[in-house]
């Protein structure tokens, strides 16, 4: 008789007229069974979480890893992205005039309106404002005529090499009696200087002083 048909005669309800190889054979199951319930109540379950965090770690490496081979793959393109930025931020410093170039520029200004057609009422240079790496002057400006002399100095100013901007504007009439060919305009002209142009000299004393 083989072990299947060993099987076949048993009766569960006197297992100790069982076979002693049938008998060994489920005593082993028996134990198989509760050895991988206690491997998974004990071990399992309490390295759980560890399993969890590491498979969240390396999703995240993974991530940063994609990331970065993304912008190695991308570096000569920035490469050229940040040349291009500093030719033209360049660019804009040299529209920036130096502190010796200023009084130059305020003629340019006054001579653009004189070249509009323009009475020069006001020309008022204020004072001078540090804002980080570049210092704003502002220039009151009064002037009277019609409004076609008006465009031609605000393209006359546009066109001018230097940066200068105009703000508060205001258009009125000279008198009650005026008409649209006798008109004054308020107006603060703003040009600005790259505080750097002045040599230098002040940021390396920072340093030296050890502020920043």
């Amino acid at each position: 008789m083989n072990f299947v048909d060993q099987l076949r005669t048993l009766d569960p309800r006197d297992v100790g007229r069982w076979p002693l190889p049938v008998r060994g054979f489920f005593i082993a199951v028996i134990f198989a069974v509760v050895a991988a319930l206690g491997w998974y109540l004990f071990v399992w379950n309490d390295d759980r979480p560890i399993l969890q965090k590491a498979q969240a770690d390396e999703l995240e490496l993974r991530s940063q890893f994609e990331s970065k081979q993304q912008r190695a793959a991308n570096l000569d393109a920035y490469r050229a992205q940040l040349a291009e930025m500093e030719r033209s931020f360049g660019a804009m410093l040299r529209q920036l005039p130096g502190k010796t170039e200023v009084p130059n520029l305020l003629v340019d200004i006054s001579q653009t309106g004189l070249a509009a057609g323009l009475q020069e009422k006001l020309f008022q240079p204020g004072s001078e404002k540090g804002n980080g790496f570049y210092a704003e002057l502002p220039i009151k400006i009064k002037l009277v005529g019609t409004y076609h002399d008006f465009g031609n100095f605000v393209s006359g100013i546009a066109a001018l090499p230097r940066i200068v901007t105009l703000h508060d504007i205001q258009i009125a009439p000279v008198d009650a009696k005026s008409n649209y060919d006798n008109l004054t305009m308020d107006v603060t002209a703003k040009t600005y200087r790259y505080i750097e142009d002045e040599g230098g000299a002040h940021p390396a004393k920072k340093k030296a002083g050890g502020a920043t």
